[in-house]
């Protein structure tokens, strides 16, 4: 079972894309969603994330501002609101979950255990 992550594409620098995270059933559990990226010979990093419960969200300081992370509970979806894009944000995008309490604040990769197969997003300058 995996998180099925949609909504790449080619977008031009300054502009604004979203995507969307759909969830299994059982990830009503999870603890938060997060998302990440990994560019063209570079490593995975953290993007932001969204507890389930709606207790709140955290980005890193690269997208802060730019980026919003929500959740429609009833649809079993997160949402990556991108905007005001640059060359630099081109990469393939993964949502993960995490089904087990952490004490950090659910930015590393070691947090969660279910990941979906991850959508490219190109931007173009």
């Amino acid at each position: 079972v995996q998180l099925q992550a949609s909504g790449g594409g080619l977008v031009e620098a300054g502009g604004s894309q979203m995507l969307s995270c759909v969830a299994p059933d059982y990830t009503f559990s999870a603890h938060a969603v997060g998302w990440f990226r990994q560019a063209l010979g570079k490593e995975r990093e953290f993007v932001g994330r969204i507890r389930w419960d709606g207790r709140g969200s955290y980005y890193a300081d690269s997208v802060k501002g730019r980026f919003i992370i929500t959740r429609d509970y009833a649809k079993r979806t997160v949402y990556l609101q991108m905007s005001s894009l640059k060359p630099e944000d081109s990469a393939v995008y993964f949502c993960a979950a995490a089904s087990k309490y952490s004490r950090g604040r659910y930015s590393l990769q070691e947090e969660y255990d279910l990941w979906g197969q991850g959508t490219l997003v190109t931007v173009s300058s």
